[in-house]
């Protein structure tokens, strides 16, 4: 298992590496030196003050098409500017190298879809479970660096409560429960989450029950999220590797296959009855 996809969220937040303060910084000086202010910068790129806040401070990674959207506001070399700043970025330790682009992708997302057949994902994961994963990865890791990753994938979640007006949606094979990984006591964890996570607005978390004679993920796992322009992107995982999908035909591919899930599992009122039936039986 990776350290990225894998749940409560927490308030930890992770020091900002040295390569996103640098362009933190970067941003800001062409920003002052174009004589606005955070709120005017904002407004004119198109993202909140608060977002924008962070980044310069570093604390978040910024979207990729910011440098894109500067030319008017900080003039016509701004882009090129941040782009090659961009170039250099590192995001926060515990977060595997080949997730950092899409873990930018996700923080700024207006929908996030989710299906999964190997693990319960990542940002429906709690500690329990997140700890059971990475103490039964081969080979060994430290504790110490357990621990980065338990912080890291924590840290992540906490876009669930902190982004209400994102839709996610997260289709999870039955299996990936049955195997009770951790145990019988991680596992009823994981189902209490679930049932908590599953109550908020935003949230839509659907079992794909063991039998399914039509089943539209024989290919595998995979994930999708909307940009704030509206621009659909996949993402998809294997072992040590990962594929970032934009082409929109294959996009497309995705999005219809997630659809044809959605539809093949039960229903989010199904899911809780069978969620509360599997917590009675541990």
């Amino acid at each position: 298992m990776t350290t990225d996809q894998g749940g409560g969220s927490t308030n930890v937040e992770l020091e900002p590496s040295e390569s996103l303060k640098t362009f933190g910084a970067v941003l800001k000086s062409l920003r002052e030196l174009a004589g606005l202010t955070q709120e005017e910068f904002a407004k004119r790129v198109g993202y909140s003050v608060a977002y924008i806040a962070k980044i310069e401070q570093g604390k978040r990674f910024p979207p990729t098409d910011l440098p894109g959207r500067t030319e008017e506001a900080l003039g016509a070399l701004a882009p090129k500017v941040l782009k090659d700043a961009a170039k250099t970025l590192t995001r926060r330790t515990g977060l595997a190298s080949w997730f950092q682009q899409w873990a930018g992708i996700e923080e700024e997302a207006v929908s996030l879809h989710a299906y999964e057949c190997r693990a319960v994902p990542g940002l429906l994961q709690p500690e329990a479970y997140i700890r059971a994963l990475f103490d039964r990865r081969l080979p060994p890791t430290d504790q110490e660096q357990i621990d980065h990753y338990v912080t890291a994938r924590l840290n992540r979640q906490a876009i669930i409560s902190t982004r209400p007006t994102t839709e996610f949606s997260f289709v999870i094979e039955q299996c990936i429960l049955d195997r009770r990984m951790g145990g019988s006591e991680v596992t009823m964890q994981v189902i209490d989450h679930l049932l908590d996570v599953g109550t908020r607005r935003n949230v839509s978390i659907q079992i794909m029950p063991r039998v399914q004679e039509d089943h539209a993920g024989i290919e595998g796992p995979m994930y999708l999220a909307e940009t704030p322009t509206n621009q659909w992107l996949g993402y998809t995982e294997g072992q040590r590797s990962n594929n970032l999908i934009s082409t929109p035909k294959d996009v497309s591919m995705l999005l219809q296959r997630y659809t044809k899930l959605r539809s093949q599992a039960l229903d989010c009122r199904l899911t809780v009855e069978l969620l509360e039936q599997m917590r009675g039986t541990l």
